[in-house]
């Protein structure tokens, strides 16, 4: 178990593979911890180093309460990454993280050489949807939208094949802090990021799942078509979260582009 102290949170991160390898790193999604990429990690490159760790208000991380902000969650990553010195590295971000990904590129472009944008956008939602579900867990916590939310994440497919891996998925985000929960969804609220994802020049990946509730494919090919030179990739039969539906066509789809682009 590691933990950073970054902008007043502890932020608790795993790092693995080689110490000398090229980095990528990975950011979770709301509701999630870091252990969502572990049946992803087999399926990379032999000789990366990889960074993930539980952003603020997750998992084993500090959960402040208040509101937060995608200046926050952006800080935070690139914190932790200057802490640990790492640079010019390829980051992964899956919905939150997606956005997380696109601000730290934009912000700190000496520490990100390459961006993998999975199922995300430059915007996600609209401020009154985030409003809404914001009211709602505050008053009947997370259980509240435990369901519809496994729905959006899950394709009808995984939801009825493995009833068992679905109930342990829904244990993760019901446990998430409701502070946690809340302060991303008000960062997701406000969060715009479509002028300064398309100034963007670096490589990026952008991947879709087909049954993908919360972040469609044709909202994830959009945000691909606004940065010169993006490829986009669909993974069919996968809903949001192709790590743990499709982790070797997703990381059959890593592995290429980081090759592709001379990052592993």
């Amino acid at each position: 178990m590691r933990v950073a102290l970054i902008n007043s949170v502890r932020l608790h991160h795993a790092v693995g593979g080689t110490l000398t390898g090229p980095v990528v790193a990975f950011a979770n999604w709301l509701g999630t911890d870091l252990r969502v990429w572990d049946a992803l990690i087999p399926h990379l490159p032999p000789g990366v180093r990889t960074l993930r760790y539980d952003m603020r208000g997750h998992g084993l991380s500090d959960a402040p309460e208040g509101d937060y902000w995608m200046g926050d969650l952006v800080a935070d990553a690139a914190g932790l990454l200057d802490h640990l010195g790492l640079s010019g590295v390829t980051f992964v971000g899956l919905s939150i993280g997606g956005a997380v990904a696109q601000g730290l590129a934009a912000e700190r472009p000496d520490l990100v050489r390459a961006l993998v944008l999975c199922n995300t956008a430059a915007k996600i939602g609209t401020p009154q949807m985030w409003a809404d579900r914001i009211s709602t867990v505050r008053a009947g916590g997370i259980e509240a939208i435990a369901d519809g939310v496994m729905e959006r994440w899950f394709s009808r497919r995984f939801r009825d094949t493995r009833p068992d891996e679905l109930a342990l998925w829904r244990h993760m985000l019901t446990r998430t802090p409701l502070h946690g929960y809340a302060g991303c969804c008000t960062a997701l609220a406000e969060t715009d990021l479509r002028d300064s994802t398309a100034r963007l020049t670096l490589p990026t990946l952008a991947i879709a799942g087909s049954e993908d509730g919360a972040t469609p494919p044709d909202l994830v090919r959009e945000t691909a078509e606004t940065i010169p030179g993006a490829r986009f990739e669909l993974i069919r039969g996968a809903g949001h979260i192709p790590p743990v539906e499709a982790p070797a066509e997703l990381g059959r789809l890593i592995s290429g582009f980081l090759k592709d682009n001379a990052l592993a």
